[in-house]
């Protein structure tokens, strides 16, 4: 196989500084329902990367759980890596690939947990399995054997039954972007580069400016 043969070429739309709406959250809701009507296989599968104190990076896929209150909002065990992560550095990345319609939204912010109350009310409309699921698993941590852990679920099964409630260790964090994206695949890769840009000094964060950058 030679990779250097893997190419294509993007030609299905364009975009512009000036069509891009002035709010980037209305700009990526317009975007997201679009990659929904294209039938985007999992459209909220989002790359999320963390660093470490010392800037060491790692970065994995989990979902989009929610936009609003100014934020991206994701789930998962305060105990894993990326939730330490997380905790340590209070910033992270975010990275959207809609392949179907040649597009990409990378976001970068501060991130902080979302309340407890939140956080419950999401965990109560997941599958059951899935609530289970995160009493069984200490995300991140060695794991002897797949048959440990299904039979930890089976013990938690039989002592939560169907209603097994939030644990301590699992919850929500809210991205608060100071810098969004949007790239828009074009014929020789000169593709088109939408950026918001906002400062996170000034009180309340300051207004979104919008620019294009070269590609």
């Amino acid at each position: 196989m030679n990779l250097a043969d893997i190419r294509r070429e993007y030609a299905l739309a364009h975009f512009s500084e000036h069509e891009a709406h002035a709010d980037p959250f209305e700009q990526f809701a317009i975007w997201f329902a679009e990659a929904q009507s294209a039938k985007v296989h999992e459209p909220n599968a989002m790359a999320l990367a963390t660093t470490t104190p010392a800037g060491a990076p790692s970065v994995r896929i989990v979902l989009l759980k929610g936009m609003g209150d100014g934020g991206f909002t994701f789930f998962t065990d305060f105990r894993s890596r990326k939730a330490h992560e997380l905790e340590t550095t209070k910033h992270a990345a975010l990275c959207f690939f809609w392949g179907e319609l040649e597009r990409q939204v990378r976001i970068a912010g501060t991130v902080a947990r979302i309340s407890a109350a939140e956080s419950a009310a999401y965990y109560h409309t997941r599958p059951l399995g899935s609530r289970i699921g995160a009493h069984a698993s200490h995300q991140s941590a060695p794991l002897a054997s797949r048959d440990a852990l299904e039979a930890r679920v089976a013990e938690l099964a039989a002592q939560y039954g169907e209603h097994p409630p939030l644990p301590d260790h699992w919850g929500g964090y809210r991205l608060t972007p100071v810098e969004l994206e949007f790239w828009q695949g074009r014929q020789s890769r000169l593709h088109d580069r939408v950026q918001y840009l906002r400062d996170a000094h000034e009180a309340g964060f300051g207004p979104w400016t919008r620019r294009r950058l070269s590609p």
